[in-house]
């Protein structure tokens, strides 16, 4: 009989579709019963598999790190690890595979009645612990932990990083927001359609302080007296030669003089303007003159017959602004009628003709601010006065306008700037400040306040760093506005150490 046991055995070790006896569990069997253990779930497993053990878990070998690999930062936990994994003993495995399986049919609840509705939750409290229609798939009870206070990920800039729009950018560099220099400027004359003050190529500025003109050098903090009327008259308009070496001189008397300042003499007067010359402007050997009467002429300072050009009837009142194009093609000319007139050119002088190229009139007071574009020489910005407080971009070449913007104050005076490719505004009530803007944006840079009446006239220093502004309050202010790096500063003297110096002390 021993030999039919050991038939039996045999082919019993042989069969494949026989239950294994020994040996470690499946591992579908070995989740099983983590899963029925976790959840408190029963599972129909036999008798034998329930009776072995879950054998041990090999442990892991630790991870070799490969030399020279980058490893990317991640979020440090508390417990000392680089990421969250999730324990996967905490989900209900056959009970997500019954809701995934559901899915594919048909829902029995839309066909049951509400009492079998509600037997149907009671039995899914008892077995699963609660409803298993507010069951989730896959979800794990151990969140992932926040990273510590003060933890930075690199990789959070790429995909939170924000762009700032470009009108609320600041400006990088810095701008002095006190003046850097405080002048006296005593007796100054508080009219708005004058033009007192200029800056010449040889870093030095010119004043009018009612009948008299003192030079100041900002490169050697010297100031001199340049002249002075006889009373009642007074010096009502500065303008210096390209080269820097003359300067005209526009009186209440109706005369334009000419001074040769290194030899601190008058070298010449030349009459003929209706009335006061409130306006100066120089094109190579010619002088434009404006006048309160709305003519505008032209002097020739090298020849006896000085006169060679002019315009009768320019404006109607007078004329508070002249400026040539950097091409020398436009004349633009701002008057106390509320006009601005751009007159075609040729060989340095304007057509011989009363009619302009343009006659805009959407400002509605004074113009008196006008200035070219540097880098652009068809487009000019003018100002105008109280009633209407707008800065207006022009665009010579087909006359329209390119764009107006609103000051809220007074515009006396604008300049641009080459280095920054932005332009700067003297301004008078109300806030009686200077502004920075952006072009052509139009955006604030920022805004310069320290006077404490109306801006009357600016001027910039030859290496546009500095811009000099003359007010109502009898100051004039240095404002580093526009700074440059040192290896780009031009040679050309700074305003040195002149805080010592007043123009009181010649009074």
């Amino acid at each position: 009989m021993s030999h039919f046991n050991l038939e039996n055995e045999i082919n019993t070790a042989l069969k494949l579709d026989a239950p294994m006896s020994k040996g470690p569990l499946p591992r579908w069997q070995r989740k099983a019963l983590e899963t029925s253990t976790s959840s408190n779930t029963s599972l129909n497993i036999s008798a034998n598999q329930s009776q072995t053990k879950t054998p041990s878990k090999t442990p892991k070998k630790s991870k070799k790190s490969t030399p020279g690999r980058n490893k990317t930062p991640k979020t440090p936990l508390p417990n000392g690890g680089d990421r969250f994994i999730g324990n996967r003993s905490a989900t209900n495995f056959e009970l997500s595979h019954f809701k995934v399986s559901q899915q594919d049919c048909e829902s029995p609840e839309k066909e049951a009645s509400p009492n079998k509705l509600t037997y149907q939750r009671k039995m899914s409290e008892n077995l699963h612990g609660g409803d298993i229609n507010n069951v989730r798939i896959v979800s794990y009870q151990t969140k992932a932990p926040r990273a510590p206070e003060g933890h930075l990920n690199s990789l959070r800039v790429l995909y939170t990083q924000t762009r700032t729009p470009s009108s609320a950018t600041k400006s990088s560099r810095y701008i002095p927001h006190s003046a850097d220099r405080i002048l006296d400027a005593p007796d100054i004359l508080d009219d708005y359609y004058l033009n007192l003050i200029d800056w010449s190529s040889q870093n030095v500025v010119a004043v009018a302080l009612n009948n008299h003109v003192f030079l100041w050098n900002a490169t050697t903090g010297n100031i001199e007296e340049l002249l002075e009327l006889p009373s009642p008259d007074y010096v009502s308009s500065l303008s210096w030669i390209q080269d820097g070496y003359y300067l005209a001189v526009g009186t209440s008397n109706r005369e334009v003089q000419l001074y040769d300042v290194e030899k601190s003499r008058r070298l010449r007067v030349m009459a003929g303007q209706t009335g006061r010359v409130g306006s100066l402007v120089w094109n190579q050997y010619i002088v434009t003159s404006g006048s309160r009467r709305g003519s505008i002429y032209h002097h020739d300072v090298r020849v006896a017959e000085h006169k060679v050009g002019g315009i009768e009837t320019a404006h109607t009142q007078e004329v508070c602004g002249l400026r040539w194009s950097p091409d020398a093609r436009y004349l633009a000319s701002g008057g106390n009628d509320n006009m601005l007139n751009v007159w075609p050119a040729a060989d340095g002088l304007p057509y011989s003709t009363d009619t302009p190229l343009y006659r805009f009139n959407q400002h509605q007071s004074a113009v008196k601010a006008l200035a070219w574009c540097p880098w652009q020489p068809s487009v000019l910005a003018s100002g105008g006065g109280t009633a209407d407080r707008t800065i207006k971009f022009w665009n010579c070449n087909t006359g329209s306008v390119l764009n107006s913007v609103d000051t809220k104050s007074q515009v006396c005076s604008i300049l641009w700037s080459e280095e920054y490719k932005e332009l700067i505004s003297g301004h008078g009530f109300v806030n009686n400040q200077l502004i920075i803007w952006k072009y052509p944006t139009m955006t604030k840079v920022t805004e310069l306040i320290g006077h404490q009446a109306r801006v009357l006239n600016m001027a910039m220093s030859p290496d546009g760093t500095t811009i000099a502004s003359v007010s109502a309050d009898e100051t004039l202010r240095l404002w580093k506005a526009f700074a440059v790096d040192p290896r780009k500063q031009k040679k050309i003297g700074t305003t040195g150490n002149a805080s010592k110096f007043s123009l009181q002390s010649l009074r």
